[in-house]
């Protein structure tokens, strides 16, 4: 897969890694069960959140809650690398939530080893293609623009939601004046470098975006300013649909490839909560919330 630089497909300047357009910048962690800001939640003063006994984070650091779960997760599997003989017990966990690289590797051939992920079938597989046609369209095109309310590192996530809202709000119920009030709302509030030019991310592809972005925008009707707040690992998005072009509907043959490895993908995800859940029910937690089974038979 190709991972684009903003800064070509939309010529906004910032470099990888650094926008927040919902442009692919960069590989996904293939750890994270959701985006930064799917349950954003600031936290002002918090006590050191551990995995039995070990630290997440340092002492006053301050981790919004999904952050802060993805590192539990992470010491989660670490710990039962160790425990599972895939990992030296000298392996020391750092509280930044960064892994040592033996940790890493360690961590996938336990989840390569305790995983049960089926492969799909061709009638399940077909199934899928018929239920969602919009999916797998090719050639389908976006015009849009976008107010960022990017989230970093010791943000009151609470207060940049209700003011993501309160732009919302305000694009939506003043869109039909003369005055073009989202170039102007983009300009002033939008974190990412497109507001200079009224939040343009001119003509976007599936392929340009970051998964939960292009979810947002294609396969749909809508045209004009999305009803919603869009959620991506950058942030917030206001979302303006200016124009569509639809794409063509190709065959489940000429795409079948693809419908397998999105089924795949969701197996592999179920696999993977499942066993964290497992994990999670056997472990001593501290500070912070995490689903958690005390039963092998997780639905």
């Amino acid at each position: 897969m190709q991972v684009m630089n903003h800064s070509e497909a939309t010529g906004c300047g910032s470099g990888a890694g650094t926008c927040g357009c919902g442009k692919r910048t960069g590989p996904t962690d293939a750890l994270a069960i959701g985006t930064i800001a799917q349950t954003p939640a600031a936290v002002d003063s918090m006590p050191i959140a551990r995995v039995n006994g070990v630290p997440l984070h340092a002492a006053g650091e301050q981790i919004d809650t999904d952050s802060l779960r993805q590192r539990a997760y992470a010491e989660l599997l670490r710990q039962e690398a160790v425990r599972k003989g895939l990992l030296a017990v000298s392996d020391v966990a750092s509280d930044d939530g960064v892994q040592s690289e033996a940790a890493s590797t360690a961590v996938e051939q336990l989840l390569e080893s305790e995983l049960a992920v089926p492969a799909p079938d061709e009638v399940t597989a077909r199934r899928f293609f018929d239920a969602n046609p919009a999916r797998f369209q090719e050639g389908e095109r976006v015009n849009a623009r976008h107010i960022l309310f990017a989230v970093t590192p010791g943000i009151d996530v609470v207060q940049l939601r209700k003011r993501a809202e309160a732009a919302l709000l305000d694009a939506r119920c003043r869109s039909d004046e003369a005055e073009d009030r989202f170039a102007g709302l983009a300009k002033s509030l939008s974190n990412c470098p497109s507001g200079e030019s009224g939040g343009d991310l001119g003509w976007l592809s599936v392929s340009d975006c970051a998964p939960e972005f292009s979810r947002e925008l294609f396969g749909h009707a809508e045209v004009g300013v999305l009803p919603r707040i869009v959620h991506s690992r950058f942030g917030l998005h206001v979302v303006e649909v200016v124009a569509r072009q639809a794409g063509a509907a190709p065959s489940f043959d000429a795409v079948r490839g693809a419908v397998l490895q999105v089924l795949q993908q969701q197996s592999y995800v179920t696999a993977l909560r499942q066993y964290l859940q497992l994990v999670a029910g056997a472990a001593q937690i501290e500070g912070v919330d995490l689903d958690a089974a005390d039963s092998p038979l997780v639905q």
